[in-house]
């Protein structure tokens, strides 16, 4: 039996002798199906035609991505602590390359993913590193191959290392979480949001969506409440989804800020400018 995987939004399915007959994840409103219809692929023809580019990001925090783009394109983070690594987000392509570059880094002690447009390989990353996988239980229905080592966690906060702990932030999935890093940007605390809280071009800014590819956007309440969930949080960079999205000084206050510019032109009040409210102002805006 073969493990096919979604060729628009990289999930891979559960064994099976044929071709799931569609994908739930693209058939969602958040995400779509491929221009060409819906389409299969394997890990093992990906292999022969996309290789993992592996670089530093800061400190302590390397990123794995795949060249060419496979899927959404996003890429994983693999934070490196004295207590173990942790692979935050997860991509589909993994191959015995990527596996000993890995683990030359200290491999994988566990894997925590924002939500579900990145599940991808997890289980094949996992049973590759004998890691755990940490998923909020809000998002359970969308995992596409169930697996031991998927772990479901719930509440709002969840602890993976002294200092490591996952945020529930809801938003664009009920389950969509970040993780705080207090270690990271040098001891100023970093926060990997995937696209939960999404770094924007303008890497003085961030947004939330509900989605991006279908440009729709998350109501007022839901962007309140992903500002208030990290706000216990100290943190002055912000890594988002994909390769050099990063705030990289000031994080705290760019997503505060981003969350009072959004709120006000969903709420027809958008004058522009670049004034820096706090994240408390954007709590009551």
């Amino acid at each position: 039996m073969t493990s096919f995987i979604c060729v628009t939004c990289g999930v891979q399915y559960a064994p099976a002798d044929r071709e799931p007959a569609h994908c739930p994840v693209c058939e969602d409103d958040r995400q779509y199906i491929g221009w060409s219809g819906q389409r299969w692929t394997t890990l093992e023809d990906l292999q022969k035609g996309h290789r993992n580019a592996i670089r530093a990001v800061e400190p302590g925090l390397t990123g794995i991505g795949t060249e060419p783009k496979v899927g959404i394109g996003q890429r994983a983070l693999l934070v490196q602590t004295a207590a173990g690594n942790i692979l935050w987000d997860c991509i589909t392509l993994i191959d015995d390359e990527t596996v000993a570059a890995v683990r030359a880094l200290g491999g994988i002690a566990a894997i925590a993913i924002s939500h579900p447009h990145y599940y991808s390989t997890m289980v094949e990353w996992s049973q590759a590193f004998d890691a755990p996988v940490f998923l909020h239980a809000d998002d359970r229905e969308w995992v596409m191959r169930p697996d031991p080592a998927v772990t479901f966690w719930d509440g709002e906060t969840k602890r993976l290392g002294d200092d490591l702990t996952l945020i529930r932030c809801g938003g664009h999935f009920a389950g969509g979480s970040v993780l705080h890093w207090a270690g990271g940007a040098e001891g100023r605390g970093a926060l990997l949001t995937g696209d939960i809280i999404q770094v924007v071009p303008d890497r003085r800014w961030v947004s939330f969506m509900y989605s991006y590819p279908n440009l729709i956007p998350l109501p007022t309440a839901s962007v309140r409440r992903i500002v208030a969930a990290v706000e216990p949080f100290a943190f002055d960079r912000v890594h988002g989804a994909f390769f050099d999205w990063a705030v990289w000084n000031d994080g705290k206050a760019a997503v505060g800020r981003s969350a009072s510019r959004y709120i006000a032109a969903i709420e027809g009040n958008h004058a522009g400018g670049d004034a820096v409210p706090t994240v408390a102002q954007a709590r009551s805006a």
